[in-house]
């Protein structure tokens, strides 16, 4: 039986035959591409019901299968300890996040995860050191938010926690308070959302300007591959706005459906070579932030996901509105990134996709004694 440790301690154990620990949701494929290929053994959890895409399709990704009841049995001690056992690194995501819960996973999960587990409390709104705070900490230009209902004055959106589904919310855009309240009630009476979640709702300004959601990989081990690379850009295909925006208008304003901005995918854009220094201004203001309110800082790969308004007299800036301080889970970055090829020149070695940096950072750190640096 291994003792209970912390993620570093248990690390410090470590010596060689690493697995890397995936959890079967949001990015496992990705995750056991880059795993396999930089010659590392991999573990996945999934949960019952939800194994068909990797046990009967993706099966060569994985050298071990675990199916559990519910995906929250992964913090039962002695799952853990056999982990620990393998050798285990856990790569987190966002599903990891949602099903296990962040108390649960600072106070109760003691594998090894690269990166900053602490960090991944920021995305949950309505705690009081979440994203918003952080970014404003860093001085990071945010949209203006509204306290109430009643200070709408211009189009804003609402976000709001989905009834049914812990990883989705709804969306809904007013421009003045009696808009809000007109469709706050129409989403209720469709049980789309809970008066619950409407109370803890997000309002503010929605940024018009083309949106693009800019991907990083911070690196612990900074005095070997300095502080982050930038992957690329990407941005999201949602269901059910993405097919009622390829409609012509006539026909969008005789649909009588709400409109959801649940995310299905995601497709890969560029930006112009003289707007791109905005994107890595404000990852150098995050990457700062987050070293001091939550060491030892961001680790792994992050997305600040932001729009770029340009209108008439005014100054282009990346306006930022949502923070993902783990694995993205867009894969359409390494095949459409044109950061890939540069990446690769940069390492001299082929990098195929973002989480290959998260690979060669952990393979680093295991041949040269230092995995304790770059897991908690």
């Amino acid at each position: 039986m291994v003792e209970k440790l912390s993620g570093v301690k248990s690390a410090e154990k470590y010596e060689k035959n690493i697995n890397i620990g995936i959890f079967g949701s949001h990015s496992a494929e990705e995750v056991g591409v880059s795993a396999k290929a930089a010659g590392l053994q991999t573990i996945l959890i999934c949960e019952k019901g939800r194994e068909q895409l990797y046990t009967r399709y993706n099966k060569h990704l994985f050298d071990e299968i675990v199916v559990l009841d519910k995906f929250d049995m992964l913090l039962d001690e002695e799952i853990q300890n056999q982990l620990v056992e393998r050798n285990t690194i856990f790569i987190p995501n966002r599903s990891f996040s949602v099903y296990l819960g962040w108390k649960n996973i600072e106070n109760k999960f003691f594998v090894p995860i690269y990166g900053n587990k602490f960090m991944l409390k920021i995305e949950e709104r309505g705690i009081e050191r979440d994203q918003y705070w952080l970014l404003k900490r860093a001085g990071i230009r945010t949209p203006k938010e509204f306290k109430t209902p009643e200070e709408i004055d211009c189009l804003a959106v609402v976000k709001v926690q989905q009834k049914n589904n812990p990883l989705e919310r709804a969306f809904f855009y007013p421009d003045t308070p009696e808009d809000f309240y007109k469709k706050a009630n129409k989403m209720l009476k469709e049980g789309i959302i809970s008066g619950e979640g409407l109370k803890k709702a997000k309002i503010e300004e929605f940024v018009v300007g083309p949106r693009f959601n800019a991907n990083f990989q911070a690196y612990a081990l900074e005095d070997v591959f300095g502080k982050f690379d930038f992957v690329g850009f990407d941005d999201r295909i949602q269901t059910n706005i993405g097919g009622v925006l390829k409609l012509p208008a006539q026909e969008q304003l005789n649909l009588k459906i709400q409109m959801k901005n649940e995310e299905i995918g995601h497709f890969g854009v560029t930006m112009r070579e003289s707007k791109k220094p905005l994107v890595y201004e404000a990852a150098e203001k995050f990457c700062a932030a987050a070293k001091e309110e939550f060491p030892p800082g961001m680790v792994g790969l992050f997305a600040l996901q932001g729009a770029v308004p340009y209108g008439e007299g005014e100054k282009p800036e990346f306006v930022v509105f949502d923070v993902s301080p783990r694995v993205p889970g867009c894969p359409c970055v390494g095949p459409t990134s044109p950061e890939m090829r540069r990446l690769s020149l940069k390492y001299k070695k082929s990098i195929e996709s973002p989480i290959d940096l998260c690979m060669m950072e952990i393979n680093y750190a295991v041949e040269n004694g230092l995995l304790s640096k770059v897991v908690t």
